[in-house]
């Protein structure tokens, strides 16, 4: 019900936005990577798991009980993440966030769990054959750097901002959510492995065995998917490989696992959705993908004919008496038209298979908007001022300049 209704007054905020935003001749930009070059957008869903009594599982504590239950739930999200990593990829995956992820400012498209450090080095005494009830959760004292300044009070582990899924103090924040998503479909998938993990996790127990060894055998079979480190470093994706956790960073990529068996038969057993459910899913995921696309594409070959090309014939005559002074315009502006002709052909021949069309469109259409992009990025720097038509990026970040 929290969960509900915390999805829904986010997208009514969106909805207000909108609404506010076309009174005043404006828009609000909810794209993940509206401009190269500048800082993105996103959502970072702060999730957790309770009961209706009031224990928050994703809470420390300080009693014995409160840490088992801690340290039990994490081995449950830890599974939950490592064997449905694929699963949890796709709740982030769509055209406009694989602009965003991995891009320096947002977390990769690797999945990752991040508990913090003290908390790996309790994961690693349990696994050894320690207690669940050890991890003390205590806050720490933070310098602020300034020497006429007292320490401040930091979270009980860092917040590691490169982390897909870091620990917040009392919840864990899914920092790979997209600006311009409605948050009810990635939240549901963090309650479908959260929910997967318990159940394996109540098996177990149910099973036979006692609770110590059952948490403790989880978090060994699971070990890799607990990173501390660096997610931006070069090093993590050869890392990551070798831990079993796929890079799936493009959407087509990711959708392409989201129908598996594995993951079919996850939401079977759960009585989340059934087989066939799931693969509607997938369509619809392809689906998006492949109209966002379409329509980006359009959009640009459309802006370039329309817009663009225009005004560097207008640029090119006012040179008609002086040559000299043309530089090397005549060559740039041809390059536009060529590329952007390409553009064309290349979108012509777009297969008409659904899995096939958003493989294409991400592979070979996507790197030649880039190339067209560039080109017109430069033409954007020559063209005398005031005939660029469309807002160049000096008036869209000086504008209280001008």
């Amino acid at each position: 019900g929290v969960a509900n209704f915390s999805a829904d007054n986010n997208v009514y905020f969106m909805e207000v936005c909108n609404e506010k935003a076309a009174k005043y001749g404006l828009a609000v930009l909810f794209h993940e990577k509206p401009f190269a070059g500048i800082n993105g957008s996103g959502k970072h869903a702060n999730w957790s798991i309770g009961t209706d009594t009031g224990i928050n599982f994703f809470y420390p504590g300080k009693s014995d009980e409160a840490k088992t239950i801690y340290t039990a739930a994490l081995a449950c999200l830890s599974h939950g993440i490592y064997q449905n990593n694929e699963l949890l990829r796709c709740a982030v995956a769509h055209a406009g966030n694989d602009h965003r992820l991995g891009a320096q400012e947002a977390p990769p498209a690797i999945i990752s769990l991040y508990p913090g450090t003290g908390f790996e080095a309790h994961v690693d005494a349990v696994i050894a054959g320690g207690p669940l009830d050890k991890f003390t959760a205590e806050k720490k004292k933070q310098s602020t750097g300034c020497k006429a300044s007292m320490d401040v009070e930091s979270n009980v582990e860092d917040r590691n901002r490169t982390a897909p899924f870091p620990f917040c103090g009392n919840r864990y924040e899914f920092r790979a959510v997209g600006s311009s998503q409605n948050c009810s479909f990635p939240v549901m998938i963090c309650n479908t492995i959260m929910a997967s993990g318990m159940s394996y996790l109540a098996g177990q127990i149910e099973g036979g065995k006692n609770a110590r060894d059952a948490v403790a055998e989880m978090y060994k079979t699971n070990r890799n998917v607990i990173f501390t480190g660096n997610g931006y470093s070069s090093e993590w994706p050869a890392e990551a490989a070798k831990r079993g956790l796929p890079n799936l960073n493009t959407t087509p990529k990711a959708i392409k696992t989201w129908s598996s068996d594995k993951n079919k038969q996850v939401f079977k057993d759960l009585g989340i959705l059934t087989p066939e459910e799931t693969e509607a899913r997938s369509e619809i995921m392809y689906e998006a993908y492949n109209t966002t696309l379409s329509i980006e594409v359009k959009t640009m070959i459309d802006m370039v004919e329309t817009g663009i090309l225009p005004a560097c014939a207008q640029d090119l005559a006012i040179y008609k008496d002086c040559p000299s002074l043309i530089g090397d315009r005549p060559a740039a502006y041809d390059s536009i038209k060529r590329e952007n002709d390409k553009l064309k052909a290349i979108l012509a021949s777009v297969p008409h298979d659904m899995v096939e069309e958003a493989e294409f469109l991400c592979e070979t259409v996507k790197p030649q908007m880039a190339v067209v992009r560039e080109l017109v990025d430069t033409a954007e720097g020559l063209l005398k001022k005031g005939l660029y038509p469309y807002p160049t990026y000096e008036a869209m970040l000086y504008h209280h300049h001008h």
